[in-house]
């Protein structure tokens, strides 16, 4: 598990980061290995572990999730009337991912190995769970009833029964990232030093093996399409990996992709570029890259509403969010941060975005909708 540590220059010192994607729908949260991320402020570094899945919304309850790692809460906004809540949980509580069948949400707790259970509709902490050392990544088949977590340095993959909250697991290799295809309970789990990938049925849990290549940052499954995307830094290259297949073809869009997330309504995908601080902006059915957008500084993550056809990058060391025209492939806008945002979650429904950021305060709700 990779630690923040303390620098007093960014420019001298190179930031390795390993990002995860928000897809435009909720049910399919796509994890990311660990984050090794140091941030300057003005007055003073603040230093911890993140995960780009620390921010999760609900549509169901117009609920919105975003993780506190420094207080070990969550901050919970109700969209619908506005209310702000916080619920205790473990320590250092990382990522998120919610069953939208039963409207509990799952939160890993990386200091101490636990996943807390809150209640969708009370918030109240219903269990804190025992999953061992070092969980990270976290992905829900809700259809299935089924949570699945996977565990740094351990070659585990933890799964949970969302009716009994029973922990039991699975020899998996080393998984690092979890994404979840609900139409077909596939998990696939990819291991990011060497890319190598676990796709495990579900019902059988028969594993079948293969590799997109060493240095694998983000993934992202199209819930529409079935198509798995994963990002790959060390040759600059998007993995495209077919459902049912083994043998992945490759989009190359240079610098260091990492971040996806697709518009499924539109087929389309973006990558964010952290090397070049830009969003690559590429046409899935012709797997070809149509436009580069210059935006803020290192972004970090990506959300999608696909409802309104708007793209939202968290550019952390520029503390400020680019809001992207789809239909034009234009930035709109730039909504600053008090904070160094690093991830994102979207309520279509009210055209607002969920903000977690590295610093104080730590949340934040952007509407772009007036009031």
């Amino acid at each position: 598990m990779e630690y923040l540590t303390r620098i007093s220059s960014i420019a001298a010192t190179t930031i390795s980061l390993r990002l995860r994607v928000i897809l435009c729908v909720t049910t399919l949260p796509l994890m990311a290995a660990p984050t090794a991320f140091a941030l300057v402020t003005p007055d003073a570094p603040r230093t911890g572990l993140i995960n780009t899945a620390g921010a999760a919304f609900n549509a169901a309850t117009g609920k919105g999730y975003v993780v506190d790692s420094h207080a070990g809460v969550v901050h919970i906004s109700n969209d619908r009337d506005g209310t702000v809540r916080l619920a205790k949980v473990g320590a250092n509580p990382t990522s998120i991912a919610i069953d939208t069948v039963n409207g509990r949400v799952y939160v890993v707790n990386a200091g101490e190995g636990t996943l807390s259970v809150l209640d969708g509709r009370t918030d109240a902490v219903l269990a804190t769970l025992k999953i061992g050392a070092h969980p990270y990544s976290i992905a829900a088949d809700s259809l299935a009833g089924k949570i699945y977590v996977t565990r740094t340095y351990s070659d585990r993959l933890i799964i949970i029964d969302a009716a009994t909250n029973q922990v039991s697991s699975i020899k998996a290799g080393s998984p690092d990232l979890v994404a979840v295809n609900e139409k077909t309970h596939t998990i696939y789990l990819l291991s990011y030093e060497m890319g190598d990938l676990a796709i495990v049925d579900g019902a059988t849990r028969k594993i079948t093996r293969t590799s997109v290549g060493m240095h694998a940052w983000g993934m992202a499954l199209n819930p529409v399409t079935g198509v798995l995307y994963v990002s790959k830094i060390g040759d600059g290259a998007i993995a495209v990996l077919a459902p049912g297949s083994t043998l992945p073809t490759f989009i190359h869009t240079g610098g260091i992709p990492c971040a996806i997330a697709i518009n499924s309504q539109t087929d389309t995908i973006y990558v964010a570029d952290y090397a070049r601080n830009t969003i690559a902006v590429i046409d899935a059915a012709n797997a070809k890259v149509v436009a580069n957008i210059p935006v803020g500084n290192r972004p970090q993550a990506v959300a999608v509403d696909c409802d309104h056809n708007r793209v939202y990058i968290a550019n952390t060391l520029s503390h400020n969010i680019s809001v992207l025209d789809g239909n034009t492939n234009k930035v709109i806008s730039t909504q600053p941060i008090s904070a160094a945002p690093y991830a994102l979650a979207v309520d279509f429904a009210r055209q607002k975005l969920h903000v977690a950021a590295l610093g104080q305060p730590a949340f934040t709700v952007i509407s772009e909708k007036p009031e």
